[in-house]
């Protein structure tokens, strides 16, 4: 049996940091994969707050699952160097937040190019940070994400492949929905075996985000599935999505993510994401 263990995205919940803490203490969720602090991307804080942070997480009892990093969004042929200064930053986050994971992307393809020309400058960028990764100590974790180079079932095994498993592969139900892809039986077929950890949101087949279980991303199978083939810790990370939060604008790209926004507040729609994922693993 697996075990499985809740994180979220809490600057969902809230762009206020110690509201953050708070609704996930509400909530009954013990990690966050952490990404915007009182409105400011992790990747942009300095040692001093990274260690203000730190203190506030250890006196709420909260550890983190993952740094939710910005590391390989954008275009693939963008300018490298000052990418990399982030993702030092990124990596200083980790030690002094205590974890090992970054979660990070495979480059979006510019328009008029295809996969494959792409592809060979998408693996040496990926080759060049996953050394440093190495080198420092810390996971690399590539989330499939519209629009990047690993976007399919199909390329993130090709990126999992090249590096022989050594960075780890994120499941996001609702990205492959998004970008046409089935996540369960095919998605999970060809990666299954391979997933480190989930990104828990599901979408409808119009590619409306929905709670889990709720759309066409099947996840109460995936997770069957995974409880009667693997062992250990395997985290389960919500990310709601399904009302409008402050720092949304920054994270996507023009092509936008359907929220139903049914929800009355921020709080409503996290403990309902949260709940979703709940009753599917209590099962």
């Amino acid at each position: 049996m697996a075990e499985f263990v809740l994180s979220a995205f809490a600057d969902e919940y809230s762009p206020k940091f110690d509201e953050q803490l708070d609704g996930l203490k509400k909530n009954g969720v013990g990690f966050i994969e952490i990404r915007g602090v009182d409105g400011t991307n992790v990747a942009d804080l300095t040692d001093e707050q990274l260690h203000e942070v730190r203190a506030k997480l250890d006196a709420a009892g909260i550890g983190v699952s993952s740094i939710g990093s910005p590391i390989g969004k954008i275009k693939v042929y963008d300018e490298f160097e000052p990418h990399l200064e982030k993702l030092e930053r990124c990596i200083s986050a980790a030690k002094i937040l205590g974890t090992p994971n970054i979660r990070m992307f495979s480059f979006y393809i510019p328009e008029g190019k295809t996969r494959e020309e792409c592809r060979p400058e998408v693996m040496r960028r990926l080759s060049v940070m996953l050394d440093i990764a190495k080198k420092a100590g810390v996971t690399l974790c590539h989330e499939n994400e519209k629009g990047i180079y690993g976007d399919s079932p199909e390329t993130c095994l090709d990126i999992n492949n090249e590096f022989g498993g050594e960075m780890k592969l994120i499941f996001d139900p609702a990205n492959f929905i998004e970008c046409g892809c089935e996540p369960f039986p095919h998605g999970y077929g060809l990666l299954g075996d391979r997933i480190y950890y989930m990104h828990i949101k599901d979408a409808t087949a119009e590619k409306m985000i929905a709670p889990a279980g709720k759309g066409v991303g099947r996840i109460p199978e995936i997770i069957a599935d995974l409880d009667k083939k693997r062992s250990g810790k395997i985290f389960l990370t919500v990310e709601p999505h399904l009302r409008v939060f402050a720092g949304l604008a920054g994270l996507e790209t023009d092509e936008k993510t359907k929220m139903p926004n049914t929800y009355g507040t921020s709080a409503e729609a996290f403990g309902a994401a949260v709940d979703a994922i709940k009753a599917i693993i209590a099962k």
